[in-house]
């Protein structure tokens, strides 16, 4: 049985960024079956955002709303927050979970991608944590949960980009979770090893080119090779682990930075 089918987020808020696929969909999934109102955000073809708009919305009896909004824009990401707060009269729950990937050695790393890589998988974070906090502390509720990784707290090369954001977005939680802790608002970060999601496949073809090895290789010796348990986390655990860290029990873990890893960090 699922926190889902154990605890109750009716009459909450939500936004989940990058949420039209893998973790963040897994996560906006979960939240709406437990009866929040949430707002899902991503990119990819409007047709098949709407029928998984829809279907999540006619599931779960929820409210599902889609945002547009680019996370490399601040304005737009602004917009996304108070449009979420004025539809269901606040947000109380916000995952930052939009990421790209791009692999590289570092003296080929393409400037735009570095550029790209920063503004998406951090920058963005803040922008959407500065929007949301002031209503989080007037309602003195709010529970903020950054998707980080693994590589928040080691790395791996050709990942210049990728590894020094998630090293920031660590950075960012604690220093958010500081300052808010006496306004009823959790900050934390979510670190999964590796996950089977479009993100993880598509690095892959990359990650052979640059190791000259096959993908078939890159799987077995370079992404499972990591995690003791040789097995690809699954988007579920991660939506349930985001699920705990909105409830009650959890309201005094704030500023940590939460392995779900297979054992990869433990070594």
């Amino acid at each position: 049985m699922s926190l889902a089918d154990q605890l109750s987020l009716n009459g909450k808020s939500a936004i989940v960024t990058g949420s039209t696929s893998g973790i963040g969909h897994a996560i906006a999934d979960c939240f709406a079956a437990a009866g929040a109102n949430v707002t899902i955000n991503g990119f990819g073809d409007a047709g098949e955002i709407e029928t998984t708009r829809a279907a999540m919305a006619d599931k779960h009896g929820v409210d599902i709303r889609y945002s547009p909004a680019d996370m490399t824009k601040p304005d737009e990401i602004a917009a996304m927050v108070a449009d979420a707060e004025a539809a269901h009269d606040g947000l109380d729950i916000l995952v930052n979970n939009a990421g790209i990937q791009f692999v590289s050695p570092v003296e080929a790393f393409p400037i735009e991608k570095w550029n790209a890589i920063l503004a998406i998988d951090l920058s963005a974070a803040f922008h959407s944590i500065r929007a949301a906090v002031p209503g989080m502390k007037k309602r003195g509720f709010g529970r903020i949960i950054n998707t980080a990784s693994a590589h928040a707290l080691v790395a791996s090369p050709f990942k210049a980009g990728y590894v020094s954001a998630k090293h920031g977005v660590g950075g960012l939680t604690k220093t958010v979770a500081v300052e808010v802790a006496e306004h009823g608002i959790t900050v934390n970060a979510i670190c999964p090893g590796y996950v089977w999601t479009p993100l993880v496949e598509k690095q892959i073809p990359d990650t052979a080119k640059a190791r000259g090895i096959t993908e078939e290789q890159v799987k077995r010796d370079v992404l499972l090779a990591a995690q003791p348990t040789k097995e690809f986390v699954t988007v579920d655990e991660i939506a349930d682990l985001a699920l705990f860290l909105t409830t009650p029990s959890a309201r005094s873990i704030t500023g940590t930075l939460i392995s779900i890893d297979g054992g990869w960090t433990a070594a």
